[in-house]
Order: C-alpha cells, then structure tokens, then sequence
C-alpha cells in the first residue's frame, strides 16, 4: 500500500456538508474504509495526531489536483516532517537529529521545503 492509499485510508470526512461527500466519494471510488468521528475528541490516538499535522501544516495550505501531486506533496511533507520539523517529545529536534550552528559559521539562510510551505534555516558555510 502506497503513501497516497494509506493517507486515504485515515481521512476523516467530518460533517461538513459537500466535503464530507466528496470525501465519500472519493473512498467509495478507491474501495477505502471511512471514518466518521466527532470533530472534538479529548484524547488523540498516535495515528490521529500525525493525520492532524498532515491536514493542518500541508493539506489545508494547497490545492490537490490528481493523486501524482498529492504523492508528490505528502513525499515532501514526510521528508520536512522527520529531517526539519521541531518535535516536543523530542526537545525541539527533529527526529533525524540537527547539529547547532554557531553563529561563527556564517549568515542564517532559508531553504524552502514542502513547496514553500515550511523553511529550514541554516547558516551559510
């Protein structure tokens, strides 16, 4: 099962009138399992919290077109998500672990990541 199926299967269609349909549909189409939960849940599941990310950091912020650009975006965003992105549990590192820069190696640069969505800073050698 590829990234893109393994998304679909943990999509919630909440009751939000035609997206909750469309989100049907497409599962219908797919032969994929629907969730239906409350938009209110006091405790989160692992699986649950990580399709929160998904939606709020990547999938609010772009358009979808065909299932080749969401591949390639949630590629994008898994690869942000375990090099870049700054976790709690993990003391504000990112699981593959980043190196602190002293500012003696130069001026801090921006690197965009997940199409812009995100940057990585760094410091130029």
């Amino acid at each position: 099962m590829g990234i893109v199926q393994s998304i679909f299967l943990f999509l919630r269609a909440f009751t939000m009138g035609r997206a909750a349909a469309a989100v049907e549909n497409l599962a219908l189409r797919r032969q994929v399992a629907v969730f239906k939960q409350s938009v209110k849940r006091p405790k989160l599941r692992p699986r649950d919290r990580v399709i929160g990310s998904i939606r709020r950091e990547c999938l609010d912020h772009v358009i979808v077109l065909n299932e080749t650009r969401l591949d390639r975006i949630l590629t994008d965003y898994f690869d942000y998500y375990h090099t870049s992105r700054p976790h709690l549990s993990l003391d504000r590192n990112s699981p593959t672990p980043r190196e602190v820069e002293p500012p003696s190696q130069g001026e801090v640069i921006s690197t965009g990541q997940v199409g812009g969505l995100h940057h990585r800073y760094s410091r130029a050698a």
